[in-house]
Formats: structure tokens, sequence, C-alpha cells
């Protein structure tokens, strides 16, 4: 067959985990500038999508928009880079299945979150607005989209981070499913476009979009920051407590039950 079975995905979403785990830190830095950027060219790419269609076109907008977004995490996925939403899935299903200790766990989030914000601020200061791909036409788009993820409150912010990261690791899930290349990407393209057309948030996203406006002079980096933390949180919980933990809470058991059921048959077979 050219899919796995949910029950194999929870085994290879924890051996892909423990594999970031121990990743050398210079191969996370690298990686996770690289998933920053990629899915801040991916909010680029819907911003100049967008930024001059007609306010008549309504929600019509937001869909074509979220219909060019994922070419951001296809590109961290199939090209290869680290983003810390995925890794709150992977790496904490690898912590619950015992393959990796909670130091691991916290220093990975914390590296591949700062090489992150590196990347997609690369992205924002330097396309965005040294060559202006998010200036002019396509600044108050830029700006409005920045000041609606602000507006949230904090329990606003921090719900929508659950329900943006729990369709994010959904989408990583069903590529690691797959085992064409066709596949992979159906897999992640129709769960991210879902999050980026409801307008959840998420926090490398954010990385890329609220800075753009920062930079334009706009919003400040003390608007930003109760943001980060609030929504960083929400997409923790959505990973870890929405797909890592009910997924091996449900396949954990059949898994002991199957290696149990082997040892048993093996054990008499040899008797």
């Amino acid at each position: 067959m050219s899919v796995y079975t949910p029950e194999e995905i929870t085994t290879l979403a924890a051996n892909s985990g423990r594999k970031k785990a121990y990743l050398p830190l210079l191969s996370m830095l690298i990686l996770g500038f690289f998933g920053g950027a990629f899915i801040a060219l991916g909010y680029l790419l819907d911003i100049h999508v967008i930024g001059t269609m007609p306010k008549s076109w309504g929600s019509f907008t937001s869909f074509l928009g979220a219909a060019v977004f994922p070419i951001g995490l296809i590109l961290v996925i199939l090209a290869g880079g680290e983003l810390v939403t995925g890794n709150m899935m992977t790496v904490s299903m690898a912590w619950f299945q015992k393959k990796i200790t909670l130091s691991r766990v916290i220093r990975n989030l914390v590296i591949i979150t700062v090489s992150n914000f590196i990347g997609a601020m690369f992205v924002a200061y330097f396309f965005g607005h040294i060559v202006g791909l998010t200036e002019g036409a396509y600044l108050s788009k830029t700006v409005s989209i920045a000041q609606a993820k602000l507006h949230d409150t904090p329990l606003q912010a921090f719900i929508s981070a659950i329900g943006c990261n729990w369709l994010v690791c959904l989408a990583v899930w069903l590529s690691m499913g797959s085992k064409e290349l066709s596949g992979k990407i159906i897999g992640i393209w129709f769960p991210v476009m879902t999050f980026v057309a409801i307008g959840f948030q998420h926090v490398v996203a954010n990385m890329f979009v609220i800075p753009a406006a920062i930079f334009s002079g706009h919003l400040t980096w003390g608007d930003y920051f109760p943001n980060f933390i609030v929504v960083f949180f929400g997409n923790l919980v959505g990973g870890m407590l929405f797909v890592a933990l009910p997924y091996f809470i449900a396949y954990n058991k059949q898994q002991s039950s199957h290696n149990n059921a082997a040892e048993a048959k093996k054990n008499s077979l040899s008797a």
C-alpha cells in the first residue's frame, strides 16, 4: 500500500521526534532558519495574492490566500526544515514513548523557536521591508492582518492557537502517512489551507507578519511580545495535547498488546 496506518504513523512520528531531538546544534539552527523562512515566504505569497484584491470579493479573497499559503509547510517537510509547531507533536510523541528525556524536548523547542524567528525575521526585513514586498500596495493588508492578530484577547489568541496547531500537526501527520510525493503534498495542503482561511494564530507565521508591520512603523515590539507568549503555548497545547497525546494513548496499548502477543508466540515456539 502507498499509505501507512495511523498506528504506524504513531511510531513514525515518535522516531522522527527522537531524530529531531538529537540533531547537532548547527543542524538545528540551519534547518530552523529554513523552517521560519519557508513559512514566511508562504505568507508573503499569500499577501501578494490577496493584497490588491477588491473588498467586494469578501471571504473568497481569504480562500485564495489560504490556497497558496501551504507552500511554506510543503517546503519545510519536503525540501528540509525544522518547524517548532510540528516538533511540538513529533518530539512530544518521542517523549511520551520514552525515547527521549523532557530536557531534550525543551532544548529542541527552544532552539528551533529561536532559529524559526531568525528565518522569519530575515524574510520580513530583507524581502518585505528592504525589497518592499510588504510595502506600497501591500502594506495596508500586511498591517491589517498583523493588527487583527494582536486585537484578539489573550484567551481568544490561546484558543485560536490550539486550533491552528491541531490542524498543522494533522498536516504533518498526514504527510507522514503517505509514501508518495503527491500524497504528502495533498496531506499537507488541506489542513494548512483550513487554518489560514479560518484565521487561526500560528506562532511562526506571526513571526513574519507582525514584525513586517513593526518594520513599517505601525506596531511595536511591546505590542508583539504578549501575543508571542500566548500563541506559543496555545500551539504547544494543540500539538502536544490534541494530536500527540491522544494518538499515543489510542495506539500505545495496541502496540504493547501486539508486542506481548509476538513475544508469547516466540516463547511458545521456542518451547
